[in-house]
């Protein structure tokens, strides 16, 4: 099964130039904890969390409103894409301990897949719960 085949193709995502203030209010409209960046002509440049907001802005006492989401964000983020094995997708996220997954062709983003999708097809089941065991494992230790 491709990635194509269970991906998410709406997705949110802000502009590298945007304040954090305007991805916290989309992640808070959308119920997300994490968010990709793109710059204008939509190419993934990074992904942003709302711990990444809390630390890496809140915590420094920058300004949410006069900070760039690119001075924040994560950047060099795994990804994968549309024509990619979904089992290989879930086994890098469980080696990466990543829940979400941004799709993208020629650098632009087209898409997410998480444990979730992978969990909701039944041949992938075996391979997102093992992921999910990794990760959860990985943060019981720490």
């Amino acid at each position: 099964m491709k990635v194509a085949e269970i991906m998410s193709r709406s997705v949110v995502s802000a502009n590298q130039k945007e304040p954090v203030t305007a991805a916290a209010r989309l992640m808070k409209r959308h119920n997300l904890g994490a968010l990709p960046v793109c710059d204008d002509e939509g190419r993934l440049r990074g992904l942003v969390t709302d711990r990444d907001i809390v630390t890496r802005c809140i915590a420094m006492d920058y300004d949410p409103t006069d900070t760039m989401l690119r001075e924040i964000m994560s950047r060099g983020i795994l990804t994968c894409q549309p024509e990619d094995e979904a089992g290989q997708a879930a086994a890098a996220m469980a080696r990466e301990q990543i829940r979400r997954l941004p799709v993208t062709e020629n650098g632009r983003l087209v898409g997410m897949v998480s444990l979730g999708d992978m969990a909701r097809r039944q041949r992938l089941a075996m391979e997102a719960a093992a992921a999910l065991t990794d990760i959860s494992a990985n943060l019981r230790r720490g």
